[in-house]
């Protein structure tokens, strides 16, 4: 099985000159990522979706063996908060269904305020299962209660992979387990999004990692500390930690 590591998206401006050289126009820096990475979250399909064109100018212009992992709707996640999937699901999944074949998990990002409601949860997972079986799915929770065994049996119970969020403490964490898929994101140790990972913390991930490997589970890492790079170079150093064994 592989091990797919990238960043948390990859049109940040203030990585001009950090990673992008200062001439790559803005519309060239996926061609440039991908040339280093085997993979990518799209984060602004939380936000709104893309047009379908616009997608697959991001396929083609990857390698065939590159994928993207898109963020599911915020309207599904914070807004709807998972009520109603019957209605709120399809319009995201037939901007994506064309490009399958290019995907990695689809990323469910939970309000911090969203607890574990089986009555809720339950229903939406049956509709997302049920409707879209084609599609691997991971969520992230970042409200205590989902740390619950109930919870995480629910998510075994529908393969749906828990994300193993490191963020020094502000969400909810625990190295378990749920599917054949392991996912982890990196969202800054000393502050979210602005502080890198030290050569001891990746690597106790990465021992975590060898070892879910020998176990043959998929596994996607994905760093989110986008300030000042940090992302790249933490994404890069526990690419060479792994390769170097």
């Amino acid at each position: 099985m592989a091990i797919h590591i990238g960043t948390s998206g990859w049109s940040y401006k203030h990585w001009k000159g950090i990673y992008y050289p200062d001439d790559l126009a803005p519309e060239d820096y996926l061609n440039f990522y991908a040339a280093d990475f085997s993979c990518v979250e799209i984060n602004t399909s939380f936000y709104h979706l893309p047009q379908p064109g616009t997608v697959e100018h991001w396929m083609m212009e990857t390698p065939e063996k590159f994928r993207f992992c898109p963020k599911l709707s915020r309207y599904v996640t914070h807004i709807k908060r998972l009520h109603d999937p019957e209605d709120t699901l399809p319009r995201f999944f037939e901007i994506f269904d064309p490009y399958l074949k290019y995907l990695g998990p689809v990323l469910i990002q939970l309000p911090p305020n969203l607890e574990f409601n089986p009555e809720v949860v339950e229903p939406f997972l049956t509709t997302l299962t049920s409707t879209y079986k084609q599609y691997d799915f991971v969520l992230e929770a970042r409200h205590d209660s989902w740390l619950s065994e109930a919870a995480m049996e629910m998510l075994h119970a529908y393969k749906i992979g828990w994300v193993i969020a490191d963020s020094g403490g502000r969400w909810p964490s625990a190295k378990t387990v749920t599917s054949r898929t392991v996912y982890i994101r990196f969202h800054g140790k000393g502050g979210t999004y602005n502080s890198s990972y030290d050569h001891a913390e990746l690597k106790a991930y990465a021992d975590d990692i060898r070892r879910w490997h020998r176990e043959r589970l998929q596994i996607w890492v994905f760093f989110n500390n986008d300030v000042g790079g940090y992302a790249l170079e933490n994404a890069q150093e526990l690419m060479k930690m792994l390769k170097a064994g």
